[in-house]
């Protein structure tokens, strides 16, 4: 039976990444294949701030008109 295992890992100072997770695998030795993919901090925080958008769309027409229209194109 094989098993897949998804956490979150920290490398300590040293550069030691030690993992300790509960399986249901019987014990014996078993083959590890670890994909270490470096967590950005950019990515995770990063929410676009609209707040520079609010009242700059000045708009004339009838929305759902328009939206109709651009509906019946399709």
């Amino acid at each position: 039976m094989m098993e897949v295992l998804k956490t979150i890992g920290k490398i300590d100072p040293d550069g030691h990444l030690r993992l300790d997770l509960m399986t249901a695998l019987p014990e014996g030795k078993v083959d590890l294949l670890l994909v270490i993919d470096p967590a950005s901090k950019d990515t995770e925080e990063t929410k676009y701030d609209f707040s520079d958008l609010v009242g700059k769309l000045s708009w004339k027409g009838n929305a759902v008109i328009i939206q109709r229209e651009l509906r019946n194109e399709w």
